[in-house]
């Protein structure tokens, strides 16, 4: 019994929420909450990994709206990370196309914005705008949780 009164007592522990971006025009029609599909185009895994932190308990990004899918056939956004490869280019873009309208890209990280360290590589296709339409680019190497979490809750608007 002591554990329950002590879990009462301290309450929800989690990281403050950043200041969201205004939200877009074409999420406006999403309700406040989006699925989100997560495709790694190419990276190295960095990415994921605050991918992973910011749907973990301390960010929470699913008290914000946005919950993680296994199909991109319930996805309205799709969160890509990495320089997209040659070999992943084509499943990119047929995930891309089997999202229903209104489908969002985000682009997380520096490599899937413009490739950074893995510019000019061998099988390195190109960025994400390449192969597919992006709506918002999270900065950074790797970018921190509460920024990817910022930028879905632009989606959301809450």
């Amino acid at each position: 019994m002591g554990l329950s009164r002590k879990i009462l007592k301290t309450g929800r522990v989690a990281e403050p929420a950043v200041a969201a971006d205004e939200q877009l025009p074409a999420a406006a029609g999403l309700g406040g909450s989006v699925q989100v599909r997560h495709v790694d185009a190419g990276s190295c895994n960095g990415c994921e990994i605050e991918i992973g932190q910011a749907f973990s308990p301390v960010y929470d990004a699913e008290r914000h709206g946005a919950r993680l899918v296994a199909s991109p056939r319930h996805a309205d956004v799709l969160t890509v990370t990495g320089p997209v490869t040659v070999n992943m280019a084509g499943p990119l873009r047929k995930t891309y196309e089997a999202m229903p309208e209104p489908r969002l890209v985000v682009a997380v990280g520096d490599c899937a914005r413009d490739c950074g360290m893995f510019a000019g590589g061998h099988g390195v296709a190109g960025p994400v705008a390449d192969v597919v339409p992006v709506d918002v680019h999270v900065p950074g190497c790797p970018p921190e949780p509460a920024a990817i979490v910022a930028a879905l809750r632009g989606l959301t608007g809450r």
